[in-house]
């Protein structure tokens, strides 16, 4: 006798235990807790560091007085007011803003960055405790998934993938004003150079493998073969996705890094060696 999907009944689920697990929080093992503790400690220094950094308002361009042309990513586009002499382009927009630049700045990436479907998974799980691991019992005892406040925002991640791209252009840009050397042979690569060559090649790596992009590259298509260049961008794109956790850390340790190191070259604290 044969069947369809109509005359198959769904089979009722009985939760046995509240959300937050019974009073065994789990049988694993393993040390399960070393990746959510992990976590917690390295986007506790990372948001501290940014944060001071950005309040600081200082040292994050390096001119022509010290031969170089480097700018730390937490400020650029420095399109405002209170950018340092040399640091911004032709142009500002906000010609009043006397605050620092680096808030303006920090929105859209920070927002991008903050909405990523791999950052979201790190912190509910580091943070949140919702839940810390597989097989480990939720720290809440209840929940609304991303449909209330403030975690319906988190939608906004796909406009943010769009908002963000003019800013994987700019550090691609000065990256290449950073081969610059006003003052010291015109052109030629110190290691800030490379500093702010691996940090714009990490920003586009970290966007490209986001899996909205991969979506945008190949969802909704029923026939790839009607679709020949869709498919070789999804194609393209797949095993950049399948490392997205990685890139999504590494990109963000540069990050951070590249603005320490444009920050000890602009105090004096160290001295950006020519490489050539």
């Amino acid at each position: 006798m044969s069947s369809t999907l109509e005359d198959v009944k769904p089979v009722p689920v009985t939760i046995g235990a509240a959300r937050g697990g019974p009073d065994v929080r789990t049988l694993r093992r393993d040390a399960w807790w070393r990746f959510p503790a992990a976590t917690v400690a390295f986007l506790t220094v990372i948001v501290t560091y940014l944060v001071w950094a950005i309040f600081q308002n200082a040292y994050y361009f390096v001119g022509t007085s010290q031969h170089r042309d480097l700018i730390s990513p937490f400020y650029s586009p420095c399109i405002v007011g209170s950018c340092l002499p040399g640091a911004h382009g032709t142009f500002l927009v906000l010609h009043w803003w006397m605050w620092s630049p680096g808030l303006f700045v920090a929105v859209i990436p920070g927002g991008f960055r903050l909405t990523c479907y791999y950052y979201r998974k790190a912190y509910y799980r580091g943070f949140w405790q919702s839940p810390p691991a597989c097989a480990v019992a939720d720290g809440h005892v209840s929940y609304s998934g991303e449909t209330r406040f403030p975690l319906v925002f988190q939608n906004l991640h796909r406009y943010f993938w769009f908002l963000v791209s003019p800013f994987a252009v700019i550090l691609t840009i000065d990256a290449v004003m950073a081969f610059r050397l006003p003052g010291d042979g015109g052109v030629g690569v110190s290691l800030g150079t490379l500093v702010l060559v691996v940090n714009a090649a990490l920003l586009w790596m970290y966007w490209a493998s986001c899996h909205f992009c991969r979506h945008l590259c190949g969802g909704n298509v029923d026939k790839f073969s009607e679709h020949r260049l869709r498919h070789r961008l999804w194609k393209l794109l797949t095993p950049l996705n399948h490392r997205h956790m990685q890139l999504a850390w590494v990109s963000l340790f540069w990050v951070a890094f590249t603005d320490l190191y444009v920050r000890l070259v602009a105090s004096g604290v160290i001295h950006d060696p020519k490489i050539f």
